[in-house]
């Protein structure tokens, strides 16, 4: 039987990618002595009192059908959040609710890209970026994002590939996989490009509580002449350690919402009431373990600096935000995928190959800085091992 277009679009994305993570784990299962450092998820559970609220509202009876947009508490506590973090005034007609980012950046992109249109978004990006552009049928369009500029997405690289059929822009800051942060300056170029241009911003911002000391972030949601193109996703994945719960977002005008609406509604409607009910209470609060994450994350790539740089030739890019770590694996004369094979099958340490985020990082391994300290200190001795092992880079 034929399927779909859009299964044809999609087809060939996804598992491959993540070959050296599957089989990591298939080794793993078989008893070998492996770290794995493939995959960043919290690393702290989700925070008691989330727990206990989301299991109370359940006991309380908030097991029905919620509302379309999403639950009137939880809009309300994201409006009011939105609000402080821009400084402008965000109501909660203004936020549509999902289960998850992935969830919401679907929803975002079918209602703004379609079949002839073109997106940009920056090459290295979240793998799941050019199946959800792929999926609204337009074309998506690699910026470069270059290491001598901090892996910040530049103006003028963006300008150079815009075309009449340029819809969106998809920015991700902070930035997965490399934690750089676009600057307030760096928005404030790419908003009058927008403006210039006639295009939206979509700004997948699920990192912004995990920022480390000395660095600020900036969001295209605070420009008030932006107000009507900027379209924000995000979660309590991240921030909360919670991704299991999946409870997302989107903040955006009243007019792009009540447009996107119907779309959602006919996919879902909205989030459980008690996960609700949990995330409305935990954006109110705050996340207590954010903070705890960034510092943990901070130092384990300052570790990773440290040490490689002094004992090996490789080059670290230090990340300003997130979950990951990038390391140039050049030197070695292997680009990224044979260098993370290698050090799997030779030294059981499992990266991800650079190229699993875009072609701009084929010479690259990106690093997880979510594994607890003892096995991260564990794995760095024994990359630093296996990259001094190898001829072409002398330690």
């Amino acid at each position: 039987m034929k399927t779909t277009d859009v299964t044809a679009r999609l087809a060939g994305l996804g598992g491959a990618k993540w070959e050296v993570h599957i089989k990591a784990r298939a080794l793993a299962a078989a008893g070998a002595d492996l770290i794995d450092m493939t995959i960043g998820e919290p690393d702290v559970p989700v925070p008691q009192e989330m727990l206990d609220r989301a299991t109370a509202a359940m006991m309380a009876g908030r097991t029905g059908y919620s509302d379309g947009r999403g639950e009137m508490n939880l809009r309300t506590a994201l409006a009011t959040d939105y609000t402080r973090r821009s400084g402008r005034e965000i109501n909660p007609d203004q936020v549509l609710c999902f289960p998850g980012t992935q969830t919401a950046l679907f929803s975002v992109m079918m209602g703004v890209a379609q079949h002839d249109d073109e997106v940009l978004v920056g090459d290295p990006m979240y793998a799941t970026y050019e199946g959800v552009i792929r999926a609204s049928g337009a074309k998506m369009v690699p910026v470069p994002l270059r290491p001598e500029h901090g892996f910040r997405m530049q103006a003028k690289d963006i300008a150079a590939r815009i075309t009449p059929h340029t819809r969106a822009l998809l920015l991700t800051t902070p930035h997965n996989p490399t934690g750089a942060i676009l600057t307030a300056q760096d928005l404030a170029a790419i908003g009058d490009l927008a403006l210039a241009h006639d295009f939206w911003i979509i700004s997948d911002e699920v990192y912004a509580d995990l920022v480390y000391e000395g660095a600020q972030f900036a969001s295209p949601l605070a420009q008030e002449q932006l107000a009507d193109r900027v379209v924000v996703v995000s979660s309590i994945s991240k921030s909360h350690a919670a991704p299991g719960f999946r409870s997302g977002w989107c903040v955006s005008s009243k007019v792009f919402c009540d447009a996107l609406l119907p779309f959602s509604e006919t996919m879902l409607f909205g989030n459980q009431p008690f996960i609700a009910d949990m995330t409305a209470e935990a954006v109110t609060k705050g996340s207590p373990v954010a903070a705890g994450m960034a510092a943990r994350f901070a130092a384990r790539a300052e570790r990773l600096e440290t040490r490689l740089h002094a004992q090996t030739k490789l080059r670290v890019h230090r990340p300003k935000a997130g979950m990951f770590a990038m390391l140039d694996v050049s030197l070695t004369g292997m680009d990224g995928f044979a260098f993370a094979m290698d050090l799997l099958e030779k030294s059981g340490v499992a990266v991800m190959p650079g190229a699993s985020f875009g072609e701009s990082l084929t010479n690259w391994v990106r690093l997880a800085l979510t594994i607890p300290d003892d096995d991260f200190d564990k794995a760095l001795t024994r990359i630093i091992t296996h990259v001094q092992q190898a001829a072409a880079v002398p330690a």
